[in-house]
């Protein structure tokens, strides 16, 4: 995948990652791909990645995620991000948060994320 092609690409995901739409987030994965967090428990399928997506989503109703630099590192593309939002989800904090984080992606032959290794800091 060209620069360009990723760098648009990873445009998409983030766009995705505001819509409340979980499946648009999966949808950027292969049929096969995983995502794990935090070196969680992988979800694997977009089945597993919208249900991840849509706890997200579901905890954070004003969620924005904002793509602060797409870099490549180890020969993979490293997407850092920041969300905002406010925990208003059921049993919720009210509370705002600002999270930043990154994904470590591998992007398969079909040109969807086979792999993302999410990070980000909890306490935050």
């Amino acid at each position: 995948m060209t620069d360009a092609a990723l760098k648009e690409f990873a445009a998409r995901y983030t766009a995705a990652w505001c819509s409340q739409q979980a499946a648009s987030v999966a949808a950027h994965f292969a049929e096969q791909g995983s995502l794990t967090i935090n070196a969680g428990v992988p979800a694997v399928g977009r089945d597993a990645i919208t249900a991840s997506a849509q706890a997200f989503m579901t905890a954070f109703p004003d969620m924005v995620v904002a793509m602060d630099s797409l870099v490549e590192r180890g020969g993979h593309p490293v997407y850092h991000w920041t969300l905002t939002g406010t925990n208003t989800g059921p049993g919720g904090t009210g509370r705002a948060v600002r999270i930043h984080g990154y994904e470590e992606w591998t992007i398969g032959a079909d040109g969807l994320i086979s792999v993302s290794l999410g990070h980000y800091d909890e306490a935050e």
